[in-house]
């Protein structure tokens, strides 16, 4: 299989040639195409030499005439001989030039013309990744149904602490083949997923919350589509893109979430409760703002509704996943909660390790079921781990249809 690899010009450029060797190594053909500004970070001959191929810097050719106009419709061969668009650093430029269908060089035009499966891994400064104008531009770019590996945090070049470094080349890479490799192993079934946290109302501007992020749930629910599953997604208040393909319902409270899961149970086959729902609520919350004073206060709280506990109970032949984010007693707790549950597998994590679970890219869980010892799945980026988590709900669902 052949990809066009883009390069754009940053200091991550040189780890473009990384990701070109990875590639490589799994088996596709990489030809490489670069923009002006990446050569002031890397050299073509740096690509030509590992992959062996020629290397593409220039729309347009200054030899001779009949060359010119090779190299004038050339971005447009590449287009049709490639079936992977993979472009690594995807600086803020070109993710604007993606998304505003802007054409001025050999790659932006490459762009247009493909119509292939786009992978883009974005880097660049902190402030340039979270500007409202960047966000806009990946929402757009996400919609189209492009494939955005996001940048680890981390110590960036110019100093700064946070989002925008490059993703691994090796995580690229596994991302660019899982698109090849795709299982539609999932089609027929219906997954309701609830994801991300709720928001419980402490008077008319305060609430309870926690850390969750919702991308564990978001991961899943985007592997699940790609696998084939019509997927259901009852989300909690995040700051997430919509997954490709799903259908998302938004909710703030553990009660909206539950009315929510209630309404779509009936036709759902697999149930995947991934959302970090806040255990306590103010049953009595003013529908004003509680003014501060120098006195303490008090607030009774309520326990809210068990959704994973009902769900337990009226799942009938159903499976149902929980999650475990634990501080301690990671397996115990997962045993627990999958006998007082009922659940046929629970996913615990530990949130207490720096880098993984809550607010973070990846991940690192124990599979704990009836029927088999814990499996333990180490630290990967979300979508790895919701393949897995896939994987083997399907197991139980083949030994659930062998009886």
């Amino acid at each position: 299989m052949n990809i066009a690899l883009g390069v754009g010009g940053g200091i991550a450029a040189y780890k473009a040639a990384e990701l070109a060797r990875a590639l490589m190594t799994r088996g596709f053909t990489v030809n490489v195409v670069m923009t002006s500004a990446a050569e002031e970070f890397i050299r073509p001959l740096t690509f030509a030499a590992l992959t062996g191929r020629k290397v593409i810097t220039n729309l347009f050719s200054a030899a001779s005439a009949e060359d010119t106009l090779s190299s004038a419709i050339e971005h447009i061969r590449v287009a049709q001989e490639n079936d992977i668009l993979v472009v690594a650093p995807a600086t803020a430029d070109l993710l604007a030039k993606f998304a505003h269908g802007l054409a001025d060089d050999f790659l932006s035009t490459t762009y247009l013309a493909f119509t292939g499966r786009v992978v883009l891994a974005p880097a660049m400064n902190t402030n340039m990744w979270n500007h409202p104008a960047t966000q806009a531009n990946l929402k757009t770019l996400r919609d189209r149904g492009h494939l955005i590996v996001d940048p680890d945090d981390g110590a960036l070049a110019c100093g700064m602490v946070g989002p925008g470094r490059l993703a691994e080349p090796d995580a690229i890479a596994d991302a660019v083949a899982n698109l090849t490799t795709t299982k539609r192993d999932l089609e027929g079934e219906v997954i309701l997923i609830t994801a991300g946290p709720t928001q419980e109302p402490l008077d008319a501007v305060r609430y309870l919350s926690n850390r969750s992020s919702g991308k564990m749930g978001y991961a899943i629910a985007e592997e699940g589509s790609a696998r084939g599953a019509r997927v259901i997604l009852v989300s909690g208040p995040v700051a997430l893109p919509e997954p490709l393909n799903v259908e998302v319902v938004h909710v703030r409270t553990a009660a909206q979430m539950f009315d929510a899961v209630k309404k779509h149970l009936a036709e759902s086959t697999i149930i995947i409760k991934a959302a970090a729902v806040a255990d306590y609520h103010r049953a009595d919350a003013p529908q004003y703002k509680v003014k501060k004073t120098a006195a303490r206060m008090s607030i009774e709280l309520d326990p809210t509704v068990d959704i994973l506990a009902d769900l337990g109970k009226n799942k009938g032949d159903r499976l149902l996943i929980g999650f475990a984010a634990e501080t301690e007693n990671l397996i115990g707790e997962a045993r627990r909660k999958l006998e007082s549950k009922n659940c046929d597998m629970v996913v615990a994590n530990l949130v207490s390790q720096e880098g993984i679970g809550f607010d973070s890219n990846d991940n690192e869980v124990v599979l704990v079921t009836r029927a088999s010892d814990p499996i333990h799945v180490s630290r990967a980026p979300k979508k790895a781990i919701a393949a897995r988590i896939l994987d083997e709900t399907m197991k139980l669902r083949l030994a659930l249809h062998a009886k």
